[in-house]
């Protein structure tokens, strides 16, 4: 139909603000509509289905977890650092804060050991079980820094796949440059991301860390403790670390856990140990039938 000019001059303008108003976008287009309260649970859902959608895509059957602190450095980057401190110290030897920057940085001298041994493991454990396209023990790690880090990186030494779990927090937290990029996810929720950690997992390896390695291997010991998750073998990587850092074996004087629940862990120091552990366990306790555990 036609009509006249400054009637359609004001109809142009009328279907041009309703084409951009919000209303009009379509649903699964509309950020403001999904970032609303009402659909978290949307939001949580989304977010599982993601990773899980691409773990399937690129055929991974199974993976490795490493856990450990986003604080650890490379050997060499930890010794320049370190060399730098005692520089300055020796220009100002009577600052406080010198002081305590340098043994802070003999800790992360004495600490960065566990990086190479977690960049070896991931080597051995991503030669040995990705190959002919087949994808198990891929190692997946919380995709920061520090022994995270060192996990992807590992993989990467390989041409392997590796997988990152980045969370969103309130500081900046960039994936560490060595995730399989089709692998490496970003979350808003912890719940999900714990999820993802163990729903393929076959072994667990936790290094040294902090809060949230304490957080992930907590969780982790009760999921399997309660039955939640299928029994798999937790590895602590540094015997001296781990028995100071907490006693199991007052917890189960104390009566807390039961004296069974200590056989859940196994230490090791380097990458041969973590990896021999893993293959004895599985050696003892064959994998049953293939199984999809509800948590």
């Amino acid at each position: 139909m036609n009509y006249p000019p400054e009637e359609q001059s004001q109809r142009s303008e009328l279907q041009e603000k309703l084409l951009k108003a919000p209303a009009y976008r379509l649903a699964f287009e509309d950020t403001a509509l999904l970032g609303k309260d009402e659909l978290r649970p949307l939001r949580l859902q989304m977010e599982l289905y993601k990773a899980e959608m691409a773990q399937q895509e690129q055929q991974v059957r199974s993976t490795v977890v490493v856990f450990g602190s986003a604080r650890t450095l490379p050997p060499n980057i930890a010794q320049e650092k370190l060399n730098a401190a005692q520089r300055a110290l020796e220009a100002s030897p009577e600052d406080p804060l010198l002081k305590a920057e340098v043994t802070t940085s003999k800790k992360q001298v004495e600490q960065s050991h566990y990086y190479q041994v977690a960049r070896e493991f991931s080597k051995i454990v991503s030669t040995t079980c990705q190959c002919d396209g087949e994808c198990d023990y891929v190692v997946v790690t919380g995709g920061g820094p520090g022994i995270m880090e060192a996990g992807n990186r590992g993989a990467f030494d390989v041409n392997a796949k590796s997988i990152g779990l980045n969370i969103e927090l309130p500081f900046e937290q960039a994936p560490n440059p060595y995730v399989t990029p089709e692998l490496c996810f970003n979350f808003q929720y912890f719940a999900i991301r714990k999820m993802h950690f163990l729903m393929r997992a076959r072994a667990l390896v936790a290094f040294p860390g902090g809060y949230g390695t304490m957080d992930e291997l907590f969780e982790s010991m009760t999921l399997i403790q309660t039955g939640k998750s299928p029994k798999i073998p937790i590895v602590l990587v540094g015997k001296n670390f781990w028995t100071r850092v907490f006693n199991l074996e007052v917890l189960a004087e104390e009566g807390v856990i039961s004296p069974h629940d200590l056989d859940l862990v196994t230490y090791a120091e380097t990458p041969e140990e973590i990896w021999d552990a893993i293959e004895n366990y599985y050696q003892e306790n064959p994998l049953p039938p293939e199984t999809n555990p509800d948590m």
